[in-house]
């Protein structure tokens, strides 16, 4: 018998070697095994999640998408259930609102029905996503996104309409039991949501505008790890991470294409013991946002934001590091370590409003170096007071105990520092830190017993300003 040519015998090896990278080892649920189609076309939302109930019933496992492209709705990952994407891989969100149903969740900072997440993890322990492949949320697709490239920095939505008349009783427009936000709670009639929360908490806007859907959301869960996964045009926030304990995400980057509003790279929100390592973010609006719920319902909820590292990460255009505008519930012990920002809207950024209340305290900013970023630093406690506001918290928010340790770069303008007049910004402490920039520092109701630690050098004016009457210099 002759033996097959060279060519014919690298064919089959070839063959053979794609056969086996797209094979399923032992617990593994290959999405093609169960009908989903990578052609970039096909709607494979039954297909792929069919593959989680199966992968769950079984005892669980980990779903895999193989090179492709599989579009699809969103999904509701079960316990026990992983996700891994290989390399050239492309989960792609579908942009029809009717593939995302409104699931009981907290939506900056309130919790309330919203839209499902493209990746919906809710109460789950030791998830795992990972792999070299690529969910892109579609964002620039969605009827109605904008398409056009702005500047970095903060956006202005359009303001939203105050409810009129009393508001229903919570047993009214709640099923029983109430929803909560431990499990997968979908809005019993997606075309009428309650203008209140479950909580009886009444939503500024009543139930608002529903946005297309955040990328991936991990909501009240444990022992969380997401490695170096790609993410592409999130319609909204990226890699969101609600009430969770014990997270590492590493290694991960976020791209949008132009802008897209709320476009954040990865919102921590009220969780606990969170490493965010090796990460390449630029997008349009926050890279990185800590925030801890807002106004009435955050403070009822009363959950902070605590025990965050983010370290050796490289962000681009975007705002840059926020704590902030939702506080309501506490930010504290965050350290953020030899990160480097280049383009991107700010470096140090705190953010608030007199409705917040909240404490943030303890946050480190140590070896960072930017360039050209437009502001330096952002710490506001009247950020964006856009109408409609809501009343102002009893006690208003306190920031303190704030480091800047080794904080070095090139910017436009060195920034704002702005306190409350009745809770000014206490512990400010600059360490080896300079600032070039064309323009000075806005100072107002904030401690300055740290400044002598900032090398401040500006071609324009003042290098501190300070307001003038009853102004404060908007740089």
């Amino acid at each position: 018998m002759p033996l097959p040519s060279l060519p014919c015998l690298l064919t089959a090896l070839s063959l053979a070697a794609l056969s086996c990278s797209a094979a399923a080892a032992p617990g593994e649920y290959l999405v093609t095994n169960r009908g989903a189609v990578g052609d970039g076309a096909t709607v494979n939302t039954k297909a792929i999640q069919g593959a989680i109930d199966a992968c769950a019933a079984a005892g669980g496992g980990t779903i895999v998408i193989p090179a492709g492209t599989f579009v699809s709705g969103a999904l509701y990952f079960k316990a026990g259930v992983n996700l891994a994407l290989r390399k050239d891989a492309v989960l792609k969100s579908t942009t029809a609102m009717a593939d995302f149903p409104p699931v009981y969740t907290s939506w900056e900072g309130i919790e309330r029905y919203w839209t499902s997440g493209f990746l919906n993890f809710v109460g789950l322990s030791d998830v795992v996503v990972s792999g070299e492949g690529m969910v892109d949320g579609s964002g620039l697709a969605w009827p109605g996104a904008p398409r056009r490239q702005l500047p970095p920095g903060p956006r202005r939505p359009p303001p939203l309409t105050l409810a009129t008349g009393p508001m229903p009783k919570v047993e009214d427009v709640y099923p029983s039991p109430l929803p909560t936000t431990d499990a997968l709670n979908f809005a019993a009639d997606a075309a009428h949501l309650p203008p209140l929360n479950a909580a009886g908490i009444p939503l500024l806007g009543g139930a608002g505008r529903l946005s297309p859907p955040r990328a991936l959301v991990f909501q009240n869960c444990t022992n969380v790890r997401v490695s170096g996964v790609r993410l592409k045009n999130q319609a909204r926030w990226g890699f969101v991470f609600i009430y969770c304990r014990h997270v590492v995400a590493e290694n991960l980057n976020v791209r949008t294409e132009s802008y897209i509003p709320s476009s954040d790279g990865i919102d921590v929100c009220s969780c606990d013991d969170v490493r965010i390592t090796g990460c390449d973010i630029s997008c349009n609006d926050d890279d990185i946002s800590i925030k801890a719920g807002k106004d009435a319902d955050g403070l009822r909820v009363n959950r902070p934001s605590e025990n965050i590292v983010i370290r050796d990460c490289l962000f681009g255009s975007g705002g840059g590091v926020d704590m902030g505008s939702e506080v309501s519930g506490g930010i504290r012990h965050v350290l953020v370590e030899r990160c480097r920002f280049v383009g991107s809207g700010t470096a140090a950024r705190i953010k608030s409003q007199p409705s917040r209340g909240g404490v943030v305290e303890d946050i480190v900013y140590r070896d960072i170096q930017f360039e050209h970023v437009a502001r330096a630093i952002e710490f506001d406690v009247e950020w964006r007071m856009v109408p409609p506001l809501a009343p102002a918290a009893k006690v208003l928010t306190v920031v303190r105990n704030i480091q800047l340790i080794n904080f070095t770069g090139t910017a436009q303008a060195a920034g704002v520092i702005r306190g409350f007049k009745d809770s000014p910004i206490q512990g400010l402490k600059f360490e080896h830190s300079s600032i070039t920039a064309q323009r000075g520092l806005a100072l107002e109701h904030a401690d300055e017993s740290g400044l002598p630690g900032l090398a401040l050098k500006v071609a324009t004016g003042e290098a501190i300003l300070r307001p003038q009457g009853a102004s404060m210099p908007l740089l």
